[in-house]
């Protein structure tokens, strides 16, 4: 028998989070974001699931390439724009959009040989300072990009580093607003501004984290009234089942010692398939309709956990690490971390299923 462990891709609920998504933009068309493989999720296999999408939002090339060889015909954004000249060949052949944040990726279009024409997406650095062009030039940049005869389209675009919080888009926004003049389509709402800035949703928005059912803020609590399903549970069984007396200790390192008599197990799930191993005693998961709490180091391959408090616990029995009925946010909280590392750090060895219930 294979080793319990496995990650569940809950496609269903993919259609369910975009429907989500199209009740908050309105008439606002929708990049769904597939980078770093559909944080996690396998970019081949959970694409259809998406696919009432306006357009797939993807990091590099051979993501872009993979969807349109599969079938899709509709938008392809990439986020980071081209890395080479030579890449806008392949721009060019595979019909893709790319956003432009530097100088030089204007000079190479503007040397391109090819007749064929492509869209752009204009990037404003509004205060990420990660990529884009400071608002200072940022006019004679969208000036010079209308007398480019190679560019067909231009969209104006940036970032928000703060959506998650109150007030968070007022002055990057504010920043933005200065550049519109009604001529060119707009895009500026990530995840967290698609869910609560509706004033900066415009032409498009890209809704990334909130299509997986994980927060953008990281906190659970705050996407719980937004009727968010998870995209992933990642499960294990009890493998071992022991009773241990006060002042036993638990793990490597004895990071944890138990204060009195206590009833503990193991399960089959460790860093090395993904989990935090920086996760503290008392981060929670899931067994037989409890929350119960991890005790101890995170070891390579297992984990042990508390069940003290639930009457019957036998080998074999499920464990969800996160996922539908433990949300990953309220995990990755505990550990320090967020719900996006977590998807994206699923580790290659986990066997992944995928349902369309």
């Amino acid at each position: 028998m294979p080793r319990p462990i496995s990650a569940v891709i809950h496609l269903q609920n993919f259609h369910h989070n975009l429907s989500i998504v199209r009740e908050h933009v309105g008439l606002s068309k929708i990049w769904s974001v597939m980078k770093a493989d559909a944080y996690g999720h396998g970019i081949e296999q959970v694409w259809q699931a998406l696919a009432e999408t306006d357009g797939f939002a993807v990091l590099d090339l051979h993501e872009a390439i993979l969807l349109r060889e599969r079938g899709w015909q509709g938008p392809i954004l990439l986020l980071e724009g081209f890395f080479q000249p030579e890449d806008l060949d392949i721009i060019i052949q595979y019909q893709l959009t790319t956003a432009l944040h530097s100088t030089w990726q204007l000079d190479a279009i503007d040397k391109m040989k090819s007749n064929s024409t492509i869209p752009v997406y204009v990037k404003l650095n509004s205060g990420m300072n990660r990529l884009g062009f400071k608002s200072c030039e940022y006019a004679q940049v969208i000036t010079r990009l209308k007398s480019m005869p190679n560019i067909n389209a231009i969209t104006l675009m940036t970032h928000f580093a703060n959506s998650d919080i109150a007030m968070g888009t007022d002055v990057p926004h504010q920043m933005f607003k200065q550049f519109i003049d009604g001529s060119l389509p707009l895009c500026a709402a990530n995840s967290g501004a698609t869910l609560w800035c509706p004033e900066t949703h415009y032409d498009w928005v890209r809704s990334g984290v909130i299509l997986y059912g994980a927060s953008p803020s990281g906190k659970w609590r705050d996407i719980a009234n937004k009727n968010l399903k998870a995209t992933m549970t990642l499960q294990s069984q009890i493998i071992a089942i022991h009773d241990i007396k006060a002042n036993e200790s638990i793990g490597y390192g004895s990071k944890f010692t138990a204060s009195k008599s206590m009833r503990i197990a193991t399960v089959a799930c460790g860093y090395a398939d993904g989990y935090p191993r920086h996760a503290p005693t008392g981060t929670p998961v899931w067994l037989n309709g409890v929350r119960c709490a991890l005790l101890g180091t995170v070891s390579m391959d297992m984990l042990t956990i508390d069940i003290s408090g639930i009457p019957i616990v036998e080998i074999g029995d499920i464990v969800e690490l996160w996922g539908q009925n433990l949300p990953i946010d309220d995990v990755a909280e505990v550990a320090g971390t967020i719900g996006y590392e977590l998807m994206c750090a699923l580790a290659k060895r986990v066997p992944v299923l995928y349902e369309n219930n």
